[in-house]
């Protein structure tokens, strides 16, 4: 007999996990950002923005998070009465990032709230094997291991076959490079904000790697990097850059690109000069720490070595190359 646990998602990627491991209706309360699958829409929203930032540019939002998080402001509001109305067995969390979702602090205002102690499970993903980690840590805990271990299977298969067509990186002279300034594989910088400049860290390197770049200016499993100078990509010089504001969407990507298209220092930059500039939906397949992750994986690979993955199928939606000269 299957778990009966009421469940209270307060990360998207944790949501979009319980949907793929068929534990969607023992859901009881979300995020305002848990969008995916479209019945996670129908949950009761227990947690919201503290403010509207559709309506702020990357500039505005950082300076907002700024302001919240030094005067000790809220950036996430509980709604006390559907937590309570929602009597959750199980609060799922993340341990990654106080601003990209609700924390530890959250977690301590819902037990006050509820008056009780709900069962606890916080995700700390930093990279694409913790990622399938966390999906058999949320399966084990409502008792769907057997899905599980299916989804994390068949994740692990399409890794594995973005790993094996790019096989062993080689230098100019044809063996396997040790030192990534000797490789012929493409310079890639993954920018997670625009404005200020931070480059993509936890799975993203990992991502590229995996895919066949060479990644730039953040680490495997690393918190993001903030640029606060140029010069710093203009030294690494990427080959290909790929845009990925975190919760973005192509469209408002698309928008906030054009901060940059005026700077002399950007236009200067070889992946610019080349039309190798490319947008993704961050919101979709890059941000949140679950299966679409590896859609994000396949998606990288196709802008990295297009003709190599060009029979990998990705959503529509997924990326485009940007026209900037």
């Amino acid at each position: 007999m299957l778990s009966s646990v009421r469940i209270v998602s307060f990360l998207p990627s944790s949501t979009e996990i319980l949907y793929s491991i068929g534990a969607g209706s023992q859901i009881v309360g979300v995020t305002h950002e848990c969008i995916f699958p479209d019945d996670a829409n129908t949950k009761p929203r227990v947690i919201n923005s503290s403010f509207d930032s559709t309506k702020m540019n990357s500039r505005e939002i950082d300076e907002k998070i700024a302001d919240l998080m030094q005067s000790g402001s809220d950036i996430y509001t509980i709604n006390d009465e559907k937590l309570r109305k929602a009597k959750p067995d199980l609060i799922i969390s993340q341990g990654v990032c106080e601003v990209c979702a609700p924390f530890t602090k959250e977690i301590d205002r819902a037990t006050s709230i509820l008056g009780y102690k709900p069962d606890i499970l916080v995700l700390d993903p930093h990279d694409l094997d913790d990622i399938l980690v966390s999906i058999m840590d949320i399966a084990e805990r409502v008792e769907r291991v057997t899905q599980g271990r299916k989804l994390v299977v068949a994740l692990q298969q399409r890794i594995d076959n973005v790993r094996m067509r790019v096989g062993p990186r080689t230098n100019r002279s044809g063996s396997i490079f040790h030192n990534k300034k000797d490789s012929n594989n493409p310079r890639v910088v993954c920018i997670e904000w625009i404005n200020p400049l931070f480059t993509a860290g936890h799975w993203v390197p990992q991502m590229v790697e995996y895919a066949g770049g060479i990644n730039g200016l953040s680490s495997h499993g690393q918190p993001s990097r903030r640029i606060d100078n140029i010069d710093v990509v203009m030294k690494f010089d990427p080959d290909k850059i790929v845009l990925m504001p975190c919760g973005f969407d192509i469209d408002r990507t698309l928008r906030e690109a054009k901060t940059v298209e005026s700077d002399e220092k950007w236009k200067s930059l070889r992946a610019v000069k080349n039309n190798e500039v490319y947008a993704v939906n961050a919101r979709s397949y890059f941000s949140k720490s679950g299966p679409r992750t590896i859609t994000g994986l396949e998606v990288i690979a196709k802008i990295i070595n297009p003709r190599a993955f060009e029979d990998i199928k990705v959503p529509a939606d997924s990326f485009t190359k940007l026209r900037l000269l």
